[in-house]
């Protein structure tokens, strides 16, 4: 895969305190592999390949930032891709879905099973049952999270950034975070911005994090997974006029939200440094302004 250099720009924010706020483009090293995305799935395709498999197999939702990426990763790599859909209902709506179409352009295959059954997709029999239907496979979790993924995620951060008191961070699936975790130095704090409500990625990212450097800050999911309001829509329309950032709605957009807040509530220190982790997903706001367009809500602009 083609990689682009991500650049680090500075957001200049009013506050009395002397806080610097600076974002780290990760959503510009690749066009359709953006951000975390291509970190994840850098070592899990060298891996692959080394292990002769010719196919990739992964997990996820309709609207996924992963089976997006992992579509276009194993086109562009020469492997064949299978997507494990949550929601037999989709099958019927591929060609009214952004996310589906792009990768299915890109020549994935779907497998649609129900959301019982993709509660069951990390155990040995749901395994081996894929693994009777499409042959040999390997196989990415949900979000891309294993030891592989941590390694790429790893290198997000360089020599550069030892200057930043805080980096903040989305957090989806807990791969992100704990490769900047593993990459920090002692003198800063890791903050993740979960997209979930719920404390169980605390279990996920201790999986993988060798330092105890971090805390979740879980004040701004507006109500869970891809759940919206106008006033988030609000925020990514203003962030992208005032900054020319363009933010998703899952992930950044809320991430950034909440940056903001806190310092506006005081909860840096003043003179602090912040570097934001931009993950990228931007695929996915043509899907969500669908759905925005549906409830007869304002949409994002692009």
């Amino acid at each position: 895969m083609l990689k682009m250099k991500s650049k680090t720009q500075q957001v200049h924010i009013e506050n009395d305190r002397n806080i610097q706020l600076f974002i780290k483009r990760e959503d510009l090293i690749h066009p359709f592999v953006s951000g975390n995305k291509f970190r994840k799935l850098k070592y899990n395709i060298i891996e692959a390949k080394r292990q002769k498999k010719d196919t990739l197999l992964t997990f996820g939702g309709a609207f996924s930032n992963h089976i997006a990426a992992v579509a276009y990763a194993g086109y562009s790599e020469g492997f064949k891709t299978i997507g494990v859909i949550r929601g037999e209902e989709l099958a019927s709506q591929i060609n009214t879905n952004p996310t589906l179409q792009f990768a299915q352009k890109h020549k994935m295959t779907f497998h649609f099973i129900s959301r019982e059954d993709y509660r069951k997709k990390a155990s040995e029999d749901f395994q081996d049952g894929l693994k009777n239907r499409f042959g040999a496979f390997y196989l990415i979790p949900e979000g891309g999270t294993n030891e592989l993924a941590v390694k790429g995620c790893k290198e997000i951060l360089d020599f550069e950034d030892v200057k930043y008191d805080y980096i903040c961070t989305s957090v989806g699936t807990g791969g992100t975070i704990s490769g900047i975790i593993n990459a920090s130095e002692k003198h800063q704090k890791i903050l993740g911005f979960p997209a979930l409500k719920g404390d169980f990625l605390k279990e996920e990212i201790v999986k993988f994090a060798k330092r105890k450097n971090w805390q979740l800050i879980n004040d701004y999911h507006f109500g869970g997974y891809a759940k919206i309001n106008t006033q988030l829509v609000a925020f990514i329309n203003d962030f992208k006029s005032k900054y020319s950032i363009q933010l998703d709605p899952v992930y950044t957009g809320k991430m950034l939200f909440g940056i903001l807040d806190m310092i506006a509530s005081g909860k840096f220190e003043s003179g602090s440094k912040i570097l934001v982790i931009h993950t990228g997903g931007l695929q996915g706001i043509e899907g969500m302004n669908q759905r925005l367009k549906n409830k007869s809500m304002p949409l994002i602009k692009v």
